[in-house]
């Protein structure tokens, strides 16, 4: 008799960025390093994860094995003259037939659209630009993504995504109209090039301009109206540095302005309450009423895009993770959505997190349970600094303790 040869053990490797310390791809890299050290007969799929902020043009691009270029535009914060340093961003090119059926359908193209280019707010725009004690909303814009929808355009591209998680700014957009063409200008005529907040004040009137874009399609997974208690400058404004108390005032002068270019463009006010026109301080607003702009779910993009489900469903171990591991993981993104979808395919799961929040584990398991855990890889009591600064070195040593734990390990029957 022929002895039966165990099939190998499959884990799919999906993390998202550990905020200030590994992007996704690097994190996936380490725990794929480890298991191929440890367990050499695993076989280890890598799935780096994206949220529509940092990482999401080169994460999909990538994945849909298109091109990344390099592009450089406006950074997010503006000098007293009006000028902000240049900022190197990629710029992805992926042919829309590679795409699964899914990704395609979600994106809702024109039959005959072929190139897609993909570009990310983070990369020339994003809060992770700005050190903290820089923040400053009223100086900030997104005029760099509007020059990298140009720089789409100019590429010859049929359809252009734009994922617009962790922004730095709140303009509205008007930075980005403002590089698509409409002027925006004081009492005098003057123009006011970057429309910033701080600029707000002497803004009278929008001169529309008709945009020439391929369709438009913005990766958002928020539903915040643009003004209000849950708007752009309520919910999102003080961390990027508008003071508590100049909420209200703020979220005034944004409605003013947002109304002024509602009528210059002829969009009709709805848009203001629309869900998810609060994204990224507002562009998703700008666009969808000056550029005809369209929203897609980015979490179930970036599902279909990267056959989540199909890989989930193909390994007997999951493992993911991200800086900080809470209450809102759980909400249907990231490496929370992950594990209720390998908990539905019956999959065994791990999630490595810098920090798991008290109580968290209420509500997705007892903290180790028959089909997976929850483990915080930095010491209690680690400085935050230094924390951040071991993060490659304590993500090691918590998958290899989690290895070393495992008493057997048998792949799962499908």
């Amino acid at each position: 008799m022929f002895g039966h040869t165990a099939p190998p053990v499959k884990v799919l490797v999906a993390f998202d960025k550990f905020k200030g310390a590994l992007d996704a791809e690097r994190a996936c890299a380490v725990v794929a390093d480890v298991i191929r050290r440890e367990r050499p007969g695993w076989v280890v799929d890598t799935a780096p994860l994206t949220d529509g902020g940092d990482g999401f043009c080169g994460i999909l691009t990538r994945a849909a094995g298109g091109v990344l270029h390099t592009r450089e535009a406006s950074g997010p914060l503006f000098d007293a003259l009006g000028q902000a340093p240049l900022q190197a961003a990629p710029l992805g090119l992926v042919d829309l037939t590679s795409l699964p059926e899914p990704a395609r359908a979600l994106l809702a193209l024109p039959a005959a659209a072929r190139r897609l280019a993909v570009i990310d707010l983070a990369s020339v725009n994003g809060l992770a630009l700005v050190p903290p004690e820089r923040r400053d909303i009223e100086r900030s814009g997104t005029l760099g993504t509007g020059e990298l929808l140009l720089a789409a355009r100019e590429l010859g591209v049929d359809a252009i995504l734009l994922g617009v998680g962790g922004s730095a700014t709140s303009d509205l957009g008007l930075g980005a109209l403002s590089a698509l063409g409409l002027r925006f200008e004081c009492d005098r005529g003057q123009q006011l090039q970057p429309p910033l907040p701080a600029c707000w004040p002497r803004l009278a009137r929008v001169v529309p301009h008709a945009i020439e874009l391929p369709p438009l399609r913005i990766a958002c997974d928020v539903d915040n109206p643009l003004l209000g208690s849950r708007g752009a400058a309520s919910v999102y404004g003080p961390q990027k540095g508008l003071r508590r108390e100049a909420v209200a005032a703020f979220d005034a002068a944004a409605g003013r302005v947002a109304e002024l270019l509602c009528a210059a463009v002829g969009s009709g006010t709805g848009v203001l309450t629309a869900p998810g026109s609060g994204a990224a301080g507002g562009i998703a607003f700008g666009l969808l009423a000056a550029a005809g702009a369209q929203l897609v779910s980015g979490s179930a993009l970036v599902d279909a895009w990267l056959r989540l489900e199909q890989r989930v469903a193909a390994a007997d171990w999951v493992l993911t993770g991200e800086g900080r591991f809470d209450a809102s993981s759980w909400a249907g993104k990231g490496p929370g959505a992950l594990v209720q979808t390998a908990r539905r395919l019956g999959r065994r799961w791990a999630v490595f997190a810098g920090t798991v929040a008290r109580g968290v584990v209420q509500r997705g398991s007892s903290g180790s349970s028959a089909d997976g855990t929850l483990i915080a890889i930095t010491a209690r009591g680690e400085p935050l600094p230094a924390a951040l600064a071991r993060t490659s070195e304590n993500l090691e040593r918590g998958v290899r303790r989690w290895l070393g734990g495992l008493k057997s390990v048998t792949p799962a029957r499908r």
